[in-house]
């Protein structure tokens, strides 16, 4: 199982949110290149980096971020946060990003990323899926849909997407663990699917437990950032798994 730190940004500054709330905001010392590239020296190969400000207004603001991550780090990077535009989609594949993270346009107007799948091909995404009760959540979380999580992947699924995230914004940011129970419903529902767990990771034993349950990739962010999760610690399960 792949790890794949988290890295939110709110005015250019690593930041972490408890359950999406913008009002329960911790800032943290490092900034999101130094992170990056603290990560990479300690044997990460991806990351997950989240424009909170584009989530919030819908349209990307922190580009300089992504872009300086991209140029001064090997990590594989997936990006997003308000993309709302074929030409932001653009802009982050140019700079070198491996992944176009997607949320709220493919639940609200999934004809536009239909088309952009059909332009940039089903692998340049990663499709996000934020839930309450089995529910999308869109718009960073400030509203609930009618969509039912489970037909909303398999409607990508045919169209070619694998990389999926599943976020249960419930578990966000509070360390009570991860929504283990539905990664593993949704594992056996879609065995091809390429699943990241994101949300509620506090300790290594809910690593082990995600791997078990078929997760492929778990997203970490506060544990980290708040010493829950050493990076030697990180650093020894990635050998463990990947040997």
């Amino acid at each position: 199982m792949q790890i794949i730190p988290a890295i939110d940004i709110i005015d250019g500054k690593c930041v972490r949110l408890t359950e999406g709330d913008y009002q329960q905001k911790t800032e943290y010392s490092a900034s999101p290149l130094e992170m990056a590239k603290i990560y990479e020296d300690h044997g990460i190969t991806r990351l997950h980096l989240v424009d909170l400000d584009g989530a919030k207004s819908g349209k990307v603001t922190n580009w300089k971020v992504a872009e300086d991550i991209a140029t001064h780090t090997h990590l594989i990077v997936d990006f997003g946060g308000g993309v709302k535009t074929r030409e932001e989609v653009e802009r982050i594949i140019a700079m070198g990003i491996e992944y176009v993270t997607v949320g709220s346009i493919a639940a609200k107007q999934p004809e536009v990323f239909r088309e952009w799948i059909a332009s940039f091909g089903p692998s340049r995404f990663m499709l996000g899926a934020d839930v309450k009760d089995e529910m999308i959540m869109v718009s960073g979380w400030f509203e609930q849909s009618t969509i039912q999580l489970l037909p909303f992947i398999a409607s990508y699924m045919e169209m070619g997407i694998r990389n999926v995230f599943c976020t249960d914004i419930s578990k966000d940011g509070r360390l009570e663990g991860p929504s283990t129970a539905l990664y593993a419903k949704i594992k056996q529902q879609f065995p091809d699917l390429f699943l990241i767990a994101s949300g509620g990771v506090a300790n290594m034993e809910d690593l082990h437990d995600l791997s078990a349950a078929g997760c492929d990739a778990a997203i970490i962010g506060k544990a980290i950032y708040e010493n829950r999760i050493s990076m030697e610690a990180l650093k020894t399960f990635i050998q463990s798994t990947t040997h």
